[in-house]
């Protein structure tokens, strides 16, 4: 929880910064912060207050080439019932 409270409080100090001395340039070479993250954590924070600057996970929920379970339900149906290995269930699916 500390990492998380510390870089949303980060991300604030570099827009008030650059709020109070009106350069987001210089705002964010004194903070070691790349413009394209600034404009992106700004929008966020105008969209969405504090809970915009949070951290999100950017990966699917599921994974695109997961196995669809009638495969899987398939595959351990013959390693099951006729104790085949993979050579074989591979040639047969």
């Amino acid at each position: 929880m500390y990492k998380f409270r510390r870089d949303v409080d980060h991300k604030l100090r570099v827009l008030q910064h650059a709020d109070k001395i009106g350069d987001v340039g210089k705002a964010c070479r004194y903070f070691g912060v790349g413009r394209a993250s600034f404009y992106r954590w700004r929008t966020a924070f105008r969209q969405h207050g504090l809970a915009g600057l949070e951290n999100c996970k950017t990966a699917p929920k599921n994974p695109a080439n997961g196995t669809s379970p009638e495969i899987v339900e398939k595959v351990l149906h013959l390693r099951k019932t006729y104790r085949l290995g993979p050579i074989r269930i591979v040639w047969l699916t």
